[in-house]
């Protein structure tokens, strides 16, 4: 199949297939006598694991490290389960990085009401005096 046909089929925008390639997670392929990519099915397969992966938050250097693991099935899976750890952790720190965040925003939120000026906004206020 031509790119865009595999762009429809896995959900992957032609830009994301190309850069894909660029960056060695799908094989080279070959090419028709038109000089057009050609797919083939184990490419689609190998696509729809990256787009997983990257719908995961896992990064290149990740996928590009399971797809290095996924070519040897016998090989004891320690490295998946230390990587996904790995991921779990860096995860729950965002996660209180962001219920923080949030926790400021309705803080800061609170400083204001609907009926004030801009002049008298205590969002603003408040803004504009931390020095941080």
């Amino acid at each position: 199949m031509k790119i865009g046909e595999l762009a429809k089929l896995t959900g992957c925008s032609v830009q994301a297939i190309r850069y894909y390639e660029k960056e060695k997670l799908l094989p080279s392929t070959r090419r028709s006598e038109g000089n057009f990519r050609l797919y083939d099915e184990a490419s689609a397969e190998q696509l729809l694991f990256i787009k997983l992966c990257r719908s995961l938050d896992l990064g290149l250097p990740e996928i590009r490290q399971l797809l290095a693991l996924k070519r040897s099935p016998g090989a004891q899976c320690d490295e998946v389960n230390h990587m996904m750890e790995a991921h779990i952790q860096l995860v729950d720190a965002r996660i209180r990085e962001l219920t923080q965040l949030n926790e400021q925003l309705k803080a800061l939120r609170g400083q204001c009401s609907n009926q004030r000026t801009v002049e008298q906004c205590g969002i603003l206020q408040t803004l504009s005096s931390n020095k941080s």
